[in-house]
């Protein structure tokens, strides 16, 4: 048998070089650019619209599958349904809890700030908000009828997130119940869901173009003017949003699981830039998904925690539904005291589950919701169409911001999560794979190995 000398070993295989942090420079400088054109040539960049919706919409395309092949894989390689039941129980307990102390905080400030004082509502702006007012805002009891879809297939083709979560639940189950014989599926799902990452991961080529056209629309239509006369209610939402991140957030997650909320952004900056340039948390979904699982926490954390925050898990919305309603009964004269207050804003809070998957949701959940609740506000819904955009950014932000801890926090409760691993990961001493979104050459280690026959 010949032997191989030093000489004529084989080459070991080239590391392909990490070349995405250039596509995330490209996105600061088409946001820069966009801001510019939309200053410069205002009619223009309107008409640059579609270019941010198209991108928008190719992540949106993949959200479905990358859904279902978590959660499979995450439920299905669990022995027992009870770990599973357990780690749901938790996030809806959390999201609850989170969800009142951030309409709280928004309270406070709102009865604090009185941003609305002063302004004057015209017929135009009064038509302007009723336009808002979404006929797809559901009920709580057609909500969640809408949550079953009609065909098994439907769930992936229509984009409702809920749907998806139903069928993946279902469809994780029961592999869990084959045992042995569900091996190969989870097998199968395990390389679709690498298929999935791969397709993502070329459609995020296109984020500067994205990132240019949405940025470009939403300056060329508000302007500078438009924005002024709203500045303390922006700033208002900005500096709130800022403290319930880093100040409640950042203190939980201190103390849960002692970690630094820096060092936790700072590992999904990337992420927070693509939210930021697109203006939609859902952008960003498939990468804190595969990000979470990179860190260590579990599948099945990942794969339960983070599509259900995306539509039971809004922070930022909560926030800004509490500020924009204040804002607006104030601007109409009208300010509500406190016991008109809190049954309005937690009518807003359910309000906001019927609404999940609305485009637009943050506007259109506070148009419909003050349609339902109190319909003499939808006037003034007007006043904030303007900059609506720009406080969605923060919504998202904030949004993103509250899964993100919300994984790290349901995963160190139910204890499934790797700390040595998070600390590791947080340290820049195992990068994440941005090439492929996913760790290439290892198996996924929830899915056990088949062992080869035996000759």
């Amino acid at each position: 048998m010949a032997t191989i000398s030093p000489d004529t070993a084989p080459a070991a295989p080239r590391v392909k070089r990490d070349r995405t942090h250039y596509l995330y420079i490209a996105v600061i400088i088409a946001v820069v650019l966009g801001i510019a054109v939309g200053l410069i040539w205002p009619d223009a960049a309107v008409e640059l619209k579609p270019l941010g919706t198209g991108f928008v919409n190719l992540i949106k395309m993949m959200i479905s599958p990358i859904i279902f092949c978590t959660i499979v894989l995450g439920i299905g390689s669990v022995r027992k349904a009870a770990k599973v039941g357990a780690v749901g129980g938790i996030a809806l307990g959390y999201f609850v809890v989170m969800s009142l102390v951030a309409l709280t905080i928004g309270l406070v400030v709102g009865n604090v700030l009185h941003p609305g004082d002063g302004l004057h509502l015209t017929d135009a702006l009064k038509q302007t908000g009723h336009d808002q007012v979404s006929s797809e805002a559901l009920p709580p009891v057609d909500f969640v009828l809408s949550i079953i879809p009609s065909t098994f297939l439907s769930a992936f083709t229509q984009g409702q997130v809920l749907q998806t979560l139903l069928v993946a639940l279902l469809a994780g189950f029961a592999l869990q119940g084959m045992g042995a014989a569900g091996q190969p599926v989870l097998r199968g799902i395990e390389h679709l869901q690498r298929l999935v990452f791969r397709i993502l991961s070329m459609v995020m080529w296109a984020a500067p173009i994205g990132a240019f056209g949405a940025i470009a629309a939403v300056t060329g239509s508000a302007g500078l003017d438009a924005l002024k006369s709203l500045a303390v209610l922006m700033l208002g939402f900005y500096v709130t949003c800022f403290l319930f991140v880093f100040i409640v957030l950042g203190t939980v997650l201190r103390i849960v699981s002692g970690l630094n909320v820096l060092s936790l952004f700072k590992y999904l900056a990337r992420e927070f830039l693509l939210i930021l340039s697109t203006s939609s948390s859902e952008s960003a979904l498939p990468r804190l998904i595969a990000k979470m699982e990179h860190l260590g926490v579990s599948k099945q954390v990942v794969g339960i925690t983070v599509p259900t925050g995306y539509s039971f898990n809004l922070d930022g919305t909560m926030i800004y539904m509490t500020m924009a309603s204040l804002y607006i009964a104030d601007a109409l004269g009208t300010p509500m005291s406190v016991g008109e207050q809190i049954p309005l804003l937690l009518f807003l809070l359910l309000a906001s589950k019927g609404a999940a998957g609305v485009s637009g949701a943050g506007l259109a959940t506070l148009a419909g919701g003050l349609q339902s609740h109190k319909p003499a506000l939808v006037d003034g819904v007007g006043l904030i169409v303007g900059i609506d955009r720009f406080m969605s950014e923060a919504r998202a932000l904030t949004n993103f911001a509250g899964n993100a801890v919300a994984t790290v926090l349901i995963g160190t409760w139910t204890k499934e999560i790797d700390n040595d691993r998070v600390r590791q990961v947080l340290a820049g001493e195992l990068p994440f794979a941005e090439t492929t979104l996913l760790d290439e050459g290892t198996a996924s280690p929830e899915v056990p190995e088949m062992e080869p026959a035996k000759a």
